[in-house]
């Protein structure tokens, strides 16, 4: 006859299986936590990129009408890329004389008030004539 002392389950105790879950569950946490990260960051990414074509789509246009820009600033919204957008555009005369710099700033339009731009380009042009 075999005692209960002698007897030993192949199972896992309780307490086993409660180590296990934690670190399971800190695993996860873990994976989760990493995962969220990583699309924050490329939602970021993509609107710096669609901000930075909207950027040198401006300053391109300037460039190829070859429209003596007055100096001051300007703004305007825009779609792009299934998304609003808003740009301001500072112009500002140079040392030389024709010369002009243009700033650009691109924001997003989605009901906040953004301090920083997503996307800053700096560019300059000459005077046609």
């Amino acid at each position: 006859m075999m005692t209960s002392a002698t007897t030993r389950s192949a199972g896992f105790t309780l307490l086993e299986i409660l180590v296990s879950l934690v670190v399971l569950s800190l695993a996860m946490a873990a994976l989760i936590k990493s995962a969220g990260s990583y699309t924050s960051n490329q939602a970021y990414l993509r609107d710096r990129t669609v901000a930075e074509w909207i950027a040198r789509n401006q300053l391109v246009q300037m460039q190829v009408n070859q429209a003596w820009p007055s100096i001051g600033q300007k703004k305007d919204t825009l779609d792009y890329a299934g998304r609003e957008w808003r740009w301001v555009m500072q112009v500002t005369q140079t040392a030389e004389e024709n010369l002009r710099r243009l700033d650009i700033d691109i924001f997003p339009v989605d009901g906040v008030e953004h301090d920083e731009p997503v996307s800053r380009l700096s560019g300059f042009v000459a005077n046609p004539t």
